[in-house]
Parts: C-alpha cells; structure tokens; sequence
C-alpha cells in the first residue's frame, strides 16, 4: 500500500508516504496533516485532492511508491517482479 484515496468523500481526500525530511514541510502546507495512524511511518494526509496540481500528484505518488517498494524484502520484489 502506497497510495489511499477517499471516494466516497467529499472533497475526496488522500494519504500517501513521504520522505522523512520532507515530512514536517509537507504537514505544514495547508490541507494537509500527519494521516492517522500513520504518521509514525512518515504518511500525510490531505483534506482536498485538488490542492494539488496533476504534475504534483504524478511526482508525490510516484515518490511514495519507490519508497514502500524500496523497503520491501527482496523475496517480494521477485514475487511481485519489481526486484
């Protein structure tokens, strides 16, 4: 899991990884916070999915893709060949 997304939600709202040192900058922004439950692992949340431009959505779910696919076992990653 790298990526959740409220669609039943209205505005539709998101979280997602980020880096450690982009985390404190990232909850500063406004709409977005610490995710519950998942701050402790560096996840943002976001109120409004629209706050964010497409080109920024395409980069921010791409980082925190390569960075949960990163801390998979290498045993997974063949599994899932992404290794």
């Amino acid at each position: 899991m790298f990526f959740v997304i409220g669609l039943d939600q209205s505005p539709t709202s998101a979280s997602f990884k980020v880096k450690e040192e982009d985390f404190d900058e990232m909850c500063s922004r406004e709409g977005f916070k610490p995710a519950p439950y998942m701050a402790k692992h560096k996840w943002v949340w976001i109120d409004d999915i629209s706050r964010v431009s497409r080109k920024e959505w395409e980069q921010d779910i791409r980082k925190s893709y390569d960075l949960v696919k990163d801390k998979l076992p290498v045993k997974i990653k063949k599994q899932l060949g992404i290794g």
